[in-house]
């Protein structure tokens, strides 16, 4: 068998009538990658097979040299790569560093699914909350470590409860959950949050479209929802057995983590739920609802001086 070099050799000779083809063939076959390759290689490829796959050699060359250049390459994203493909020279394209952090990026964001919640919920995170300084607080302390607890104890097999974060405005109880949230989804997992008071408004335009069974079961089956907000406002008693209790029901019988936020503790939650939007009273539907609040989550009363101007956020 000819040596690597009598072959390449061997090669060039054929095209000595051609000096400006020969000349780029010589700076192709000289570069150190391919020499390396089809030294690597030299088992599987015979002289007819590097023959044939000159142009792939060429091509190899060319596209790693404008990617490393910075310019337009034929498959922008992507850099060459030799490969031997039964028994002939090919270039495959894979992705570049860049490209596959901007994916990993984009499959993280597609995580978490926000329904009208501030912006700031996709940059926050754990070590951007206030666990030390003059804003920090033992109940905010405390809220931060149970949200690192439910992170590092989630698993869709078996059922950790949520947290029910009550407070003031400002308290940083939104930005807790985006946290969480973002956690969650460097871990593969699926969260939604939604507004609720925003969400309770969608659902009553759409029941005009027939439309608000399809929206509710959305909701309702994510493998994590968060509730921003609950109480904000009084509830019609549709929103809040037919929308609200449908969906709580349905999470605790299958055992789906569900956070919540709200500037009522669980125990003034009740006797505001038990007045609907028309001043009528129910409190049996009322504790019904809490019954499956307390299931799905566990209260944290965050307190502290309000960091909406400091946070931009809630």
């Amino acid at each position: 068998m000819e040596s690597l070099n009598q072959t390449l050799d061997h090669l060039l000779a054929q095209q000595a009538g051609n000096e400006s083809y020969q000349q780029l063939m010589t700076e192709v076959f000289a570069d150190p990658e391919v020499q390396a390759f089809l030294q690597a290689h030299q088992s599987e490829l015979s002289a007819q097979s590097i023959q044939r796959g000159r142009a792939k050699l060429y091509e190899y060359v060319h596209e790693r040299n404008l990617a490393n250049q910075g310019r337009v390459s034929v498959a922008p994203g992507y850099v060459p790569k030799l490969v031997v493909s039964a028994g002939q020279i090919d270039v495959a394209y894979v992705p570049t560093d860049q490209l596959k952090a901007q994916r990993a990026k984009a499959a993280r964001l597609a995580r978490v699914t926000p329904i009208s919640m501030p912006k700031f919920i996709r940059q926050a995170s754990f070590d951007a909350f206030f666990r030390e300084g003059p804003n920090a607080t033992p109940s905010r302390n405390q809220a931060l470590e149970r949200a690192l607890m439910f992170v590092k104890q989630y698993s869709p097999n078996r059922f950790v409860p949520g947290l029910y974060l009550s407070g003031s405005f400002g308290v940083g109880k939104t930005y807790l959950l985006g946290a969480i949230a973002n956690q969650l989804a460097d871990q593969g997992v699926q969260t939604t949050l939604v507004h609720f008071p925003s969400f309770a408004v969608k659902m009553k335009s759409l029941i005009g479209k027939n439309t608000t069974d399809q929206e509710r079961d959305r909701i309702k089956q994510v493998p994590v929802l968060m509730l921003d907000d609950i109480g904000a406002d009084a509830l019609s008693a549709w929103v809040r057995d037919e929308v609200l209790g449908v969906i709580l029901e349905y999470r605790m019988q299958e055992e789906l983590p569900t956070f919540f936020t709200s500037n009522f503790t669980m125990a003034q939650l009740v006797d505001h739920l038990a007045i609907d939007n028309q001043g009528n009273q129910e409190p049996l539907k009322a504790m019904r609802i809490m019954e499956r609040i307390r299931f799905l989550s566990r209260e944290i009363v965050v307190e502290g001086d309000n960091l909406r101007q400091k946070l931009g956020n809630s």
